[in-house]
């Protein structure tokens, strides 16, 4: 393979499909004036009601690709198809919403006056161009997360996608083009990460936003510090999967399953870490494993060879620190062997790393204090997931966890209307609903006397 950033590489085959050149610096520049006249041009020149129709059309155009989108990402970092799809619809959902909702959360604000006469209101309006840069595991619904409700806010974008991810990048492009967006609304960019620091600090670039790993995260956050320049940031996560009781034992291991090992374990908000009561324990991680393994067959590779080689790593090193691991096979490229790992010690490496594949660890806790503790042991706060027949117990425990996001016996229940964040490592800042729309934006305030 030759040099350029920009790949697609089939992580089932590692057959290299097809490179993208990196872009210029007289194309980086040209996306970012592109943006800065859209921005003053269309953005001030429409209403709330046209972005929304505009944006109603970007989710049209998701659900008539919906095939082709999904094949583009299937190639691009092996998720399987049937998940790709449903990628694809979640991110039109969310288009959607925002088109529905944008006008309601965009309306003036009454502010009712402690003394004096007249009025006040806070008048919400967009700041002007930001910058995105994206990951490459949900590489449509990351985007829409952010695309979705600034472009109906009238903030222009200029977007630098995961490496990996450069077929997908110019099929969103496409869209955003095709639905009617003038030149500049949305700008894709292949950018190297030296030309991103440049973007950053250019004035006309109000705002970034960046989802992926904690190295990424601290040093984009220190250019735009150093630049005053407003950040979302959503990073890491080890999210606990807390077991406390249960009345259907097999339905509690089939959410677990399923936190664990969407998109082949490759999500932020995974459940990463059970915790189990003691008195469940044993029966569960019976069942739990025998579960893990019976999807060796079926499991989808890794995003790339590079990824599952990390994991390897991380795995062994647990084991290595005096953890027991139960797999069956070994890494064959990018594809890697789901497991099991028990007794992980806190005084190892690995206790606090995210494992970001097919491999849950599991604790036993001897009560509810524990298993909080276990669940707060962690530099993450993304998400978390709490299983109890218990209401108050549900209610107290959702109360002390360390996250952004407590789901109470349930997994998969994210919703466009439901806002996406987390706290200390995790990052900061929240996407979705209808704090997603309130990160980038001029809360102005009119008083009138």
């Amino acid at each position: 393979m030759s040099t350029s950033a920009y790949a697609v590489v089939d992580p089932s085959t590692g057959e290299l499909i097809r490179e993208y050149p990196t872009a210029t610096d007289e194309q980086v520049e040209q996306a970012v004036a592109a943006a800065a006249k859209a921005f003053k041009e269309w953005s001030r020149g429409s209403t709330v009601a046209e972005r929304a129709a505009l944006l109603r059309k970007v989710a049209e155009l998701h659900t008539q690709r919906k095939s082709e989108l999904a094949k583009i990402i299937q190639r691009e970092m092996g998720k399987p198809l049937d998940q790709s799809e449903g990628e694809v619809d979640f991110s039109a959902a969310i288009y959607e919403y925002y088109a529905d909702n944008a006008e309601k959360f965009l309306s003036d604000e009454p502010i009712e006056l402690l003394e004096g006469e007249g009025s006040a209101l806070i008048r919400r309006s967009a700041v002007g161009v930001l910058l995105g840069i994206m990951p490459w595991n949900y590489p449509y619904y990351q985007v829409a997360r952010f695309a979705g409700p600034n472009l109906v806010l009238g903030n222009t974008i200029v977007l630098k996608h995961a490496p990996q991810c450069p077929e997908s990048a110019a099929a969103l492009q496409q869209i955003f083009l095709d639905a009617g967006y003038p030149e500049g609304a949305y700008v894709n960019v292949y950018a190297t990460n030296e030309q991103i620091a440049e973007v950053i600090a250019d004035p006309r670039v109000q705002g970034v936003s960046l989802t992926g790993s904690e190295r990424a995260g601290a040093a984009v956050a220190e250019i735009a510090g150093r630049n005053l320049k407003k950040v979302v940031l959503e990073l890491g996560g080890s999210d606990p999967f807390i077991l406390l009781s249960t009345d259907d034992l097999d339905s509690a291991v089939e959410a677990a399953i399923d936190g664990r090992f969407e998109n082949t374990g490759q999500a932020c908000n995974a459940a990463k870490r059970i915790i189990v009561a003691d008195d469940v324990y044993d029966e569960f991680l019976d069942k739990f494993t025998k579960k893990v393994l019976g999807k060796a067959d079926g499991l989808a590779p890794l995003s790339s060879v590079a990824a599952a080689e990390r994991l390897d790593e991380q795995v062994k090193r647990a084991v290595d620190d005096g953890a027991t691991l139960v797999s069956e096979g070994a890494r064959n490229g990018a594809f890697y062997p789901p497991g099991v790992l028990t007794g992980v010690s806190p005084d190892s490496p690995s206790y606090r790393e995210e494992l970001f594949g097919p491999v849950a660890t599991v604790f036993k806790a001897t009560s509810e204090e524990q298993a909080v503790e276990i669940a707060n042991d962690t530099p993450f706060g993304l998400g978390s997931y709490v299983f109890t027949t218990d209401d108050e117990q549900a209610r107290r425990v959702a109360d002390r966890i360390e996250a952004g996001m407590v789901f109470v016996n349930a997994v998969g229940a994210e919703g466009a209307e439901l806002p996406f964040g987390g706290v200390k490592r995790s990052g900061f800042g929240r996407e979705l609903g209808r704090f997603g729309i309130d990160e980038f934006v001029n809360k102005k305030l009119i008083r009138i006397s």
